[in-house]
């Protein structure tokens, strides 16, 4: 039989199991498991190292996640498609370019895996590179080219590098972990100049939170080259990395490629109630915006009493030289403070994440400690 439970006069299909029925009644968690602990940081930890947005997701959101997860019996399809409509939309696209996936992680994977099997890849030697691992293990060959002195991506040397063989090239503009963004002019020549023959990708994953969006965005070179592919996230200026929502605009033949490399299909209805109420909610993406400068501010002013450099920084984490990135971590990890170790050869760089005033305040603390200021 149908019973009727919880705000709003969400259904529930309770037959005859009466444990099911009581606890739909009662409204208790799933037959008494507690799971009130084990979503976001671990007690007393202050997490800065994943570049989430603790400011987030948006009240709109939220709003939708309670009044439609009662709908999670159902595939989320039609919800795909007004996603989908949205953002092409937004971007002055057709639908067909724009490929919807958990976060922007599995669509990236899509990419390097579809696309870049077709011969190596082409990346910078420092950036998000996970997608590319993703890819090297699955035989995929990879070429690397090192930053310029600035720790800058170097367009010049990327640009030389391109060989018959490569098939792929990938960029992630703003950089992490630099945090460094790419002039936009400069990386629209660069696209333009390159073979169509070769597929670019540009993970935007940081592009609303930088100082010129609308400026440094390749976006518009999307109509004009068939080889362009961008990725973008809900999981840093919406708040949402949890709830894994990610999309790729495209080319409509690389778009149905993509498609095809999908790990998973209809969406998850949590997050897409929430992608669909919050994308256009301007008055939560300004504020957002916000909270992560004044939080980037206040890393930048306590890396800087202490006598320390950084890159500068266009996205939710710094990039802080440091004596020792791994010394200063196991430091950070006593104190129970989450930030990145070095990674790989860049040993005297340390990535920090923006977070709540009370976190920063405690990896403050640690650092002043660590460099005796």
């Amino acid at each position: 039989m149908l019973g009727t439970a919880g705000a709003g006069g969400a259904l529930a299909l309770t037959g005859t199991n009466p444990a099911l029925a009581a606890a739909v009644e009662q409204g208790t968690a799933a037959y008494g498991v507690d799971v009130a602990d084990v979503f976001g940081p671990p007690p007393g930890v202050a997490q800065l190292s994943r570049n989430e947005n603790p400011f987030g997701p948006a009240p709109s959101a939220l709003q939708a996640v309670a009044r439609y997860s009662a709908q999670g019996a159902y595939y989320a399809d039609r919800a795909v498609r007004k996603l989908i409509a949205m953002i092409a939309e937004r971007h002055g696209l057709e639908s067909d370019r724009v490929v919807l996936s958990s976060g922007s992680t599995e669509v990236l994977k899509c990419v390097a895996l579809g696309l870049g099997r077709k011969g190596t890849i082409l990346c910078p030697e420092l950036f998000w590179d996970t997608t590319v691992h993703y890819a090297e293990a699955k035989g995929v060959k990879v070429k690397r080219v090192p930053l310029a002195s600035d720790m800058s991506i170097d367009l010049a040397a990327m640009k030389a590098a391109i060989t018959p063989d490569v098939s792929l090239i990938h960029i992630c503009n703003p950089n992490n972990p630099t945090g460094m963004s790419l002039d936009g002019e400069a990386l629209r020549a660069f696209i333009r100049s390159v073979d169509p023959r070769v597929t670019v990708l540009v993970d935007e994953a940081y592009m609303e939170l930088t100082a010129r969006p609308d400026y440094t965005t390749v976006v518009p070179l999307l109509k004009e080259r068939a080889n362009l592919v961008i990725c973008r996230t809900f999981s840093k200026i919406y708040g949402m990395a949890g709830l894994r929502l990610g999309y790729a605009m495209t080319s409509p033949d690389i778009a149905e490629t993509l498609r095809g490399y999908l790990m998973s299909f209809g969406g998850n209805l949590a997050g897409l109630a929430a992608g669909i109420a919050s994308y256009h909610d301007e008055p939560f993406l300004k504020a957002s915006k916000a909270f992560i400068l004044e939080s980037r501010a206040s890393i930048m002013e306590v890396v800087k009493s202490c006598g320390l450099a950084t890159c500068a920084s266009d996205t939710n984490f710094v990039y802080v030289k440091v004596p020792d990135a791994d010394a200063l971590y196991q430091k950070m990890v006593e104190a129970q403070v989450d930030i990145r170790p070095a990674y790989g050869r860049w040993t005297q760089w340390s990535r920090v994440s923006t977070g709540r005033a009370e976190d920063i305040g405690r990896y403050a603390a640690v650092l002043r400690a660590y460099v005796g200021a």
